[in-house]
């Protein structure tokens, strides 16, 4: 005959829950799990965007690891993570641009994000779209950019300061300019 009283094994687990420290440990493993989803489904697209907005390779992934390293430290202070990780890159970006600092003439380090710095001519020169995007003026550049990867253009108007009309507009203007350039290339290359 069984002796075990089922509430006893009922009150464990309740105990074990209510313990402070094994809460707080099984939150920061759900945040890091969520985090590190977050990351990987994020990170190759980020470097894009901000080299769709005129920054070198490794700036752009220099740029996008800081960012995703703030993220995680506000992690749980952050309501939509896409959306803040997209905006802070952009605005780390235009302060890149603003700095004046010399340019770099040793090649920089290899790094997961970046493992063939050496190569990133060659990477540029097989990406004929960078190259016709790079021709566009800077806001135009920008709003494309942040079209790319999955935003409206309300999202990008609310996150630039600017009109939905004035992003729309943008928007039309990057498209017609990139097609006339593909043109353009393509007649001069037959």
């Amino acid at each position: 005959m069984n002796t075990h009283d089922p509430a006893e094994g009922a009150d464990r687990p309740a105990i074990a829950s209510s313990d402070p420290t094994a809460q707080r440990a099984r939150a920061r493993q759900h945040m890091d799990a969520e985090f590190s989803a977050f990351y990987r489904a994020t990170v190759r697209s980020l470097v894009g965007f901000l080299v769709n907005q005129g920054a070198d390779v490794h700036v752009a992934a220099d740029i996008a690891q800081e960012v995703l390293t703030d993220a995680y430290r506000h992690w749980d202070s952050i309501r939509h993570h896409k959306a803040w990780v997209y905006k802070a890159a952009s605005r780390a970006l235009v302060r890149r641009f603003a700095s004046v600092e010399e340019p770099v003439a040793d090649i920089p380090e290899p790094t997961s994000l970046l493992p063939r710095p050496d190569r990133i001519g060659e990477w540029e020169a097989e990406h004929d779209a960078l190259l016709l995007v790079r021709c566009l003026p800077p806001r135009q550049r920008q709003v494309l950019a942040w079209r790319l990867v999955g935003f409206t253009p309300t999202d990008i108007a609310d996150h630039l300061g600017l009109t939905a009309e004035t992003v729309r507009a943008n928007l039309k203007r990057a498209k017609r300019n990139v097609t006339a350039l593909y043109r353009t290339v393509q007649g001069e290359e037959q």
